[in-house]
């Protein structure tokens, strides 16, 4: 039995995994589609932030296994999931950073016809967390939540949405404790229309959120105290904000070190993939690699909803490619969106129209639920019925 070309998608979390989902629909009997990504389970990353402030949660259940579920809906043998880290890429092959078992055989580099970016971007922990296995990850988060009872006085940095959602449900789930939000400019989620940040801020005054806005905070090379001890937050305009437990929830680094070496010059000044409209990465030599969801420069806002309609696009013109046809462009529909919770129910989705002409469009909602809807994402993904997997 002859072993079929494969196209790889290198990163598995949400943009990832729906491009190889749907690259395996397409090219089922025709190439072997292969999802790389170095963590031991599929990070549900939107509960993460609720995850970090309360253990009355099931924290098991935001680490979901990849397999089977992954592939579970796509014909029979059409993906596989490979659990590695890819340390290099060339024109027609991935290094990995250990051997694994592929097509029976133990290999440590795999060869590929068409490759897909999709390693998103690194966030301050308890955003993106500092272990790659579900064990370790489990016990960061069950760890940052009971530090977050025990302090009695909390400051956040950082206010855009991981910020202001952490910030609004400390405050929800204990009113007794302080809660600080603190923003280098005046404008919270300065990317989206002012009126999100007339929302915010009405929110915080209604749960009794205090505001900080206007000034960077001076980060210390060490970090912050965790012991519980009583320290100073510095700002750049000389004033300082007094807490025992401080949040860091700024920073989005792509993670685009594999397309810097391999092709220097299709990364950006902020270290995005620079990318044809296509989704082809911007340099000629490599027809056959894109880049897709938050690492690549495609114009639209940095969220899983616009990155979900690039697959097609690629899935199209790696089918356009194998016939030599012309390749269709990927479009940005849509101005800004989110879909933003402030506190355990109330939430809202916030819409800027396109090029910000005309008034957003607000979804107020009070649906939220206490484990963000956890149990329904993780039957959704195929989590099976034991959450300790």
């Amino acid at each position: 039995m002859s072993i079929l070309p494969n196209i790889a998608v290198i990163g598995g979390s949400y943009v990832g995994v729906n491009t190889a989902q749907q690259l395996a629909q397409k090219f089922h009997g025709r190439f072997q589609v292969l999802l790389i990504e170095k963590n031991s389970h599929f990070q549900h990353l939107f509960a993460f932030p609720r995850f970090a402030v309360t253990s009355k949660v099931d924290t098991h259940k935001a680490f979901i296994p990849f397999t089977p579920g992954t592939f579970a809906a796509c014909p029979v043998g059409s993906g596989v999931v490979v659990r590695a880290g890819v340390t290099r890429i060339d024109k027609t092959e991935i290094q990995l950073d250990r051997s694994v078992k592929l097509n029976e055989r133990s290999v440590d580099r795999i060869p590929y016809q068409y490759l897909i970016i999709a390693t998103g971007t690194k966030l301050t922990p308890p955003s993106t967390l500092p272990s790659s296995d579900k064990a370790d990850g489990v016990t960061y988060l069950r760890e940052h939540a009971d530090k977050v009872q025990k302090s009695s006085n909390i400051a956040i940095i950082g206010g855009g949405a991981v910020g202001v959602q952490m910030a609004t449900d400390i405050k929800e789930i204990y009113p007794e404790k302080s809660v600080t939000l603190i923003h280098s400019r005046d404008q919270i989620m300065n990317k989206f229309h002012p009126q999100l940040d007339s929302i915010i801020k009405d929110r915080c005054a209604e749960l009794g959120i205090k505001l900080k806005l206007g000034s960077r905070v001076k980060l210390p090379a060490k970090g912050y105290p965790t012991d519980g001890s009583t320290f100073n937050i510095e700002l750049q305009d000389g004033s300082a904000v007094s807490t025992d437990f401080a949040v860091i929830a700024t920073g989005q680094t792509p993670q685009s070190e594999l397309i810097k070496t391999l092709s220097p010059e299709s990364i950006d000044d902020a270290g995005f993939v620079r990318v044809q409209r296509t989704l082809q990465i911007n340099d000629t030599k490599f027809p056959n690699i894109f880049a897709v969801g938050d690492v690549a420069d495609t114009g639209a806002h940095k969220a899983a909803r616009p990155a979900l309609r690039q697959a097609p696009v690629v899935v199209e013109n790696i089918e356009h490619l194998t016939r030599g046809e012309p390749l269709e462009q990927y479009e940005v529909a849509e101005g800004p969106s989110i879909h933003l919770s402030l506190g355990i129910t109330k939430n809202i989705k916030f819409i800027n129209s396109p090029g910000g002409a005309s008034e957003p469009k607000v979804i107020w909602a009070d649906d939220g639920k206490y484990d963000m809807g956890i149990e329904g994402v993780w039957q959704r993904r195929g989590g099976g019925p034991n959450s300790l997997l």
